[in-house]
């Protein structure tokens, strides 16, 4: 079985399907499938997995973007997310929950074309941008 059937095996199991129906839907034996649901911590009650999907979640059990089970490291920092690209995927659908802090956003006016802009967490930005500051240090052409 490949990565891609496993995956989605947890993410039907998560929304709160049945082995039979998982089983039915990708062209499994009940069987297989109840094998993996129960070896990757996904067996028991349809309802019961459904409701405990947000509890995975906060303890690093399972992706938070594609809902396929991780491996956490021994020792560091837990994983959120299965791969980079889960985890871009991801901020790129919650953009609102990065933690910018109004405290840390600074407006200026550039120096090069005089264009109001915004620059997060630098207090000391002069220019909008590396073109503005090799065309008003260095002279434009």
């Amino acid at each position: 079985m490949d990565k891609k059937i496993q995956d989605k095996i947890a993410q039907l199991r998560l929304k709160g399907l049945g082995y039979k129906a998982i089983a039915a839907k990708l062209g499994l034996s009940r069987d297989t499938v109840r094998h993996y649901c129960r070896k990757n911590n996904l067996a028991g009650y349809a309802d019961a997995v459904k409701l405990n999907h947000g509890e995975m979640l906060d303890n690093g059990i399972i992706c938070q973007n594609c809902s396929a089970v991780l491996k956490q490291p021994e020792h560091g920092k837990k994983k959120r997310f299965c791969s980079d690209k889960c985890r871009l995927e991801w901020w790129s659908k919650n953009y609102e929950l990065h933690n910018f802090g109004s405290e840390k956003v600074y407006s200026f006016i550039c120096r090069g074309c005089g264009k109001k802009f915004t620059s997060y967490s630098n207090k000391s930005r002069k220019y909008c941008s590396h073109e503005c500051y090799i065309k008003h240090r260095f002279g434009g052409q």
